[in-house]
């Protein structure tokens, strides 16, 4: 822990306030053992950092780490750069009988969750099962998390989580993308792999074959 937070010290001595409560995702992948993950998250709190999750773990690593309250991640396999979905042509499916009726699922209706002002620094709101749309700003360090798609009629400054269930189907939505960081079903990019055609810009993000892809949103 004294060797990390000198480290981490003398990364932000070299540009003050820059890293100001900036996400940080933690690569495991060479870690042997399960490090002290409370610990070290609040080492990073009272360095003014956000630690997000962990990428590149184990079962036993992913296990300690969301045990700590972190998220475990994975690279989006594109790494960050825009993409769109190849067309792929198909053949023809074999005809096959269909199968025998059953009984419908019926399920409750979950309603989605509507907010009509900025999310600031430092918040966090999670919906649990539905949509979350927000008319305002999402502010840098605040953060938005949704088992569905996120809708943001306004800018996205903080960090955007769509399907945290697992779903990758859902999507983000946001008039101004200027994201300290994106998420679905665990796939992420940080800033700077955002800061191209679409930085500051209307966005709609989705996963598309393991691979995050951004497009315009009109």
């Amino acid at each position: 822990m004294a060797a990390l937070q000198a480290q981490l010290q003398q990364k932000l001595a070299q540009a003050p306030g820059f890293f100001h409560q900036a996400p940080v995702v933690i690569n495991v992948e060479n870690a042997k053992q399960a490090p002290d993950f409370i610990a070290i998250k609040q080492l990073f709190t009272e360095l003014q950092l956000v630690l997000v999750g962990v990428c590149g773990a184990n079962s036993e690593l992913k296990k300690a780490a969301q045990q700590a309250g972190l998220a475990a991640l994975q690279l989006s396999k594109n790494n960050g750069k825009t993409t769109e979905a190849p067309a792929k042509a198909a053949a023809a499916p074999a005809p096959v009988a269909p199968p025998p009726p059953v009984a419908p699922v019926v399920q409750a209706a979950v309603e989605n969750k509507f907010i009509e002002q900025n999310i600031r620094s430092g918040q966090q709101i999670y919906v649990k099962g539905a949509d979350l749309i927000i008319k305002g700003t999402v502010g840098a360090g605040a953060e938005v998390i949704a088992d569905g798609n996120i809708h943001i009629y306004g800018s996205l400054r903080g960090k955007a989580i769509a399907g945290a269930g697992g779903d990758s189907s859902k999507k983000i939505y946001c008039y101004n993308m200027q994201a300290e960081l994106i998420s679905i079903a665990g796939n992420y990019w940080l800033s700077e792999s955002l800061q191209g055609e679409f930085w500051g810009k209307s966005a709609c993000i989705s996963l598309q074959d393991g691979q995050l892809v951004l497009a315009e949103l009109f």
